[in-house]
């Protein structure tokens, strides 16, 4: 059970130009249309924790980012994305509110490895992560292991997270997000949340 006091819910990549109108990954943008519904209802019952979205904002000219993998390489066109653009914004079924953290990352897959991300947490007081957003094929793994190793209590959030396709992101689920975390549907976050 989670520590609200002790706690970060971190959305993952829940920006409209990676899960949004603007995406562009867009078989995974529609794939993260069913889970909209359960993320919404997490951010909103989580203001009790703190809340960080974790985005993707590539440098100089997409220079910042290694353009060795297919998918640096497929999403190349966020080259061109500058901080106040709107691909950037968090959707708006989630929202970011006045207290959340935004913490662009701007190089590599992995959303904290070499970034201030854990480090920011730990500093903070916070112990204890829950993970919602995108994706279940790479940035949500990276992200459980990530801070596992460094000493958190992980939460995968299973209902609000996504993988493409459906199956693949069951089996992530099963076969290897169980051996680093926690898993726990928004109701039982909601739940411990407001106990």
């Amino acid at each position: 059970m989670s520590e609200p006091r002790s706690t970060a819910l971190l959305f993952v990549e829940c920006q409209r130009g990676v899960i949004g109108d603007l995406s562009v990954l867009p078989a995974l943008a529609e794939a993260a249309q069913p889970a909209l519904a359960a993320m919404a209802r997490l951010a909103a019952g989580a203001r009790a924790v703190q809340v960080a979205h974790l985005t993707y904002l590539p440098l100089a000219g997409g220079r910042s980012a290694s353009q060795r993998s297919p998918l640096m390489r497929a999403t190349a066109s966020t080259a061109s994305w500058q901080a106040s653009d709107a691909p950037l914004e968090i959707v708006p079924e989630i929202g970011a509110g006045p207290d959340d953290l935004v913490l662009p990352r701007h190089q590599g897959i992995s959303p904290v490895h070499r970034t201030e991300v854990l480090t920011i947490l730990r500093n903070m007081g916070i112990d204890t992560i829950v993970v919602a957003g995108v994706s279940t094929n790479l940035a949500v793994p990276l992200v459980a292991v990530g801070a596992a190793d460094e000493d958190f209590a992980v939460t995968v959030a299973t209902d609000a997270t996504v993988g493409t396709p459906p199956e693949h992101h069951a089996s992530m689920l099963r076969h290897s997000l169980a051996f680093v975390a926690r898993l726990a549907t928004t109701d039982e976050m909601l739940a411990e949340w407001s106990a």
